[in-house]
Parts: structure tokens; C-alpha cells; sequence
């Protein structure tokens, strides 16, 4: 019997799951239990194996409570017929943020948890929930060891001047610093980059990962130097429902003015601003893209400036742009974002291919989308970062066994 690496990106109301083969990392089956915690729809669970036939679907009764140890133990049970037989050896989690110590993946023990849960203030809408299910397994399963990876870690080594806000100093090492997000993305890109395009994995790129959360990063040959996100996921791009970037005076205001206290400022800059709150109609880039809505169109629109005013600062950071990346669910898929992105950066050497641009992008392959002369090249690698916390899972724990 071989062994087998489970992956888990827990929300406040969903569960998503992998599992892959330890060594070659083989994709065995992935799914999510959606509707946790809700009181007023049933959760519904649902595995498909790596062709993407359904393999189990269960649906719980509205007002049957399912919480993330709930749904942990139903997956437990459910799941192992279905894992060709493998065994279970290992599980890795999506953990936002790890603060400034953590800088690598780290097998979870009591110290461990008690510091990630130090750093909920820094990411309250996420850490709190990445950590739920942690906890869970530990009571359901005790004797599995279990791997946090860290979405800051990938940034880690930004120099300090990327880090630092011109704030006092003792602020800076209490922890207000830029962290910077979405680095299990930006490092699967990095990894996939030399076989793709040497020049770009070498020398100076940009990476886009743009989906409900957004962001960018500047590699220069495969390390981070800088991204748009700062001390919280809040910065930077506009996204489904976060602001982005903001004059902290805002904030300011919105407190004498109206009156708003923290927790319903941050509710607004969380969960009611960018695409939705400029749209007034949905955080769905597609929905947006569909629509006739002059909201609608002035939302994308905004989308696309603010892209292209990071990607001239990245460049900056850079001194240069041998290459950009899209990557994640609009990156990915939403062709009409692309060739926006692309036009406006034609001064910085991207000359598109128009007819590649609207070529589906599929099973992980990277696409191309800038012509063969363009002095910039231009493409879409679909990110993974499932296979990232596997692989870190798997060094970490198999290592020591």
C-alpha cells in the first residue's frame, strides 16, 4: 500500500479537498463541502476523481448542523474507498497568514497552533477558519501529522524596504509590515517557469493572480521581490468584494462621519467593496463581463486600470519586464481582462496574439498569448496550489518518517 497526501483550503462555509499520490503526486480525487454552518440550507459534499466523474455526493438536511470537524469526520469515512488504495499519510493546510516567523511550511504541534492563532487580528476573515479544521483532525484523527503552508512565506525574503510602511519604527517590529499573499500561487508559477519559458523563469516577471481575491508579484528569476498585497489581504486590486488599495484617511472619515465602528468598517471593505460594490450587481467577473450595465463596464474598467498601474510599479521594482503571467480563475479564463491587460502594457512590450488570447486554456497547460517578437512575452499558466501544499506536505512528513 502507497501513501497518500491530503490537502484542505477550509472558508467560514466551505471545505475544499485533494488527495494525490505521495511521491509522483498523482491527483486521486478533489471536492468540497459547501454550506457549512448555515442554518437555513443543507451542506452538500461532493468528490470527483481526476477525470472529473463524481465519485460521492451527500446532501444534509436544512437545519442539520455541519461544521468543518462535522464534515471532516464524514470525509474520513467516506473517502477511503475511493483512494485506490492508498493510505492516508499526511495533511496539509492552506493557512493565509504566518506572520514574521514563519517563513516556511511547519508540521503542527501545540506551539505552532497557539502562534498561528496569535495572528488571527491579521487576518480575521481567513486564519480563523484555516485553523478550524486543524483542530478538528487533531481530535478526530490524532495520530495524523498535519502541515500548515503558508500563503505569506513565499515573500518572505522582500527586502526590507518592500516591507516597511513610513510608519514609527516600533510599529514596523510589533509586525505592521507588508506580508504580501497568494504565495503558494506565485510559487507554482515560479516552479512551472523554466520549463515554459527559461528566459522569463531567469529573469524579470510579473504574475498575475487574479480571481475573487487579486493580486500580483514581481519575480525576479523565480523569488519574490514585491506584490500588491500588504499587511492584510485588503490591498492593493480591487477584487469581488475587497477595496483593494485605499487612502487610510477614508477610514478616518468613515469613522467621524458616519460613525462606523472597526468591525463594520471592516465588513465594508471586506465583504461589500470592489467588483460588487462598484457594479452594484455582482462580484462575478463574468456576470459583470455579460452585462450592459454601465456599473458594470465602470467596475471592469477599474479593474483593468488598477492592474495596469501595479504592473508599471512592479515593473519599477524590477528595472524591466522580460514577461507577465495571468494565472487563477479570471486570469485564467476571462480572455476580455487578458487583452484589456495586455493592450494598455503594449509600452512595456507586450504585443498580444489575439487569435492564442481566445484559445481556451485546459488540463494545466501553459498558453502563450504575446506573438513570437514580442519584446515581452505574455502567458497564461493555470496556478495549483493543491499540488504545492502536497508537495511541502509530503517533504515534511515523509522526510522525518
Amino acid at each position: 500500500m502507497t501513501d497518500a497526501i491530503a490537502v484542505i483550503n477550509a472558508g467560514s462555509s466551505s471545505l475544499k479537498f485533494s488527495v494525490f499520490t505521495s511521491k509522483a503526486f498523482k491527483p486521486l480525487l478533489h471536492g468540497q463541502v459547501e454550506g457549512l454552518g448555515s442554518a437555513t440550507s443543507g451542506a452538500h459534499a461532493i468528490a470527483k476523481d481526476a477525470h472529473k466523474q463524481v465519485l460521492l455526493e451527500q446532501r444534509w438536511a436544512p437545519g442539520e448542523h455541519m461544521g468543518h470537524e462535522q464534515a471532516l469526520a464524514y470525509l474520513l469515512y467516506a473517502l477511503p474507498p475511493f483512494l485506490d488504495g492508498h493510505h492516508l499519510k499526511a495533511v496539509g493546510h492552506r493557512v493565509v497568514h504566518g506572520g514574521v516567523h514563519f517563513h516556511e511550511p511547519v508540521v503542527l504541534d501545540d506551539a505552532v497552533m497557539a502562534e498561528l492563532a496569535a495572528l488571527i487580528p491579521l487576518a480575521p476573515l481567513h486564519q480563523p477558519h484555516n485553523l478550524s479544521p486543524v483542530a478538528a483532525l487533531r481530535k478526530l484523527a490524532p495520530h495524523l501529522p498535519q502541515v500548515a503552508c503558508f500563503d505569506t512565506a513565499f515573500h518572505a525574503g522582500n527586502a526590507d524596504v518592500a516591507t516597511r510602511f513610513a510608519l514609527p519604527r516600533e510599529l514596523h517590529e510589533a509586525g505592521v509590515r507588508r506580508y504580501g499573499f497568494h504565495g503558494l500561487s506565485y510559487e507554482y508559477v515560479a516552479s512551472r517557469l523554466p520549463h515554459v519559458d527559461a528566459h522569463a523563469a531567469k529573469g524579470r516577471t510579473v504574475v498575475m493572480h487574479l480571481g475573487n481575491g487579486s493580486s500580483m508579484c514581481a519575480l525576479q528569476g523565480g523569488r519574490s521581490v514585491a506584490s500588491t498585497m500588504g499587511f492584510t489581504a485588503l490591498d492593493g486590486l480591487p477584487m469581488g468584494t475587497r477595496c483593494g488599495n485605499i487612502d487610510a484617511g477614508v477610514l478616518i472619515w468613515l469613522m467621524d462621519q458616519r460613525g462606523l465602528n472597526a468591525r463594520q468598517i471592516e465588513h465594508l471593505l471586506y465583504s461589500e467593496s470592489g467588483l460588487l460594490g462598484v457594479s452594484g450587481l455582482s462580484s462575478d467577473m463574468r456576470t459583470l463581463l455579460d452585462s450592459d450595465s454601465a456599473q458594470a463596464k465602470q467596475a471592469v474598467e477599474l479593474y483593468v486600470y488598477r492592474i495596469g498601474r501595479e504592473l508599471g510599479s512592479l515593473a519599477a521594482a524590477l528595472g524591466g519586464l522580460d514577461a507577465i503571467v495571468f494565472t487563477a480563475g479570471i486570469g485564467e479564463h476571462a480572455a476580455p481582462i487578458r487583452e484589456q491587460v495586455c493592450r494598455q502594457a503594449a509600452w512595456l512590450g507586450i504585443d498580444l496574439d489575439e487569435s492564442a488570447n481566445l484559445q481556451p486554456v485546459t488540463d494545466g497547460h501553459a498558453l502563450r498569448i504575446s506573438k513570437p517578437d514580442s519584446r515581452a512575452a505574455a502567458w497564461v499558466i493555470p496556478t495549483n496550489e493543491e499540488l504545492m501544499i502536497a508537495r511541502h506536505t509530503a517533504r515534511l512528513v515523509l522526510a522525518s518518517s
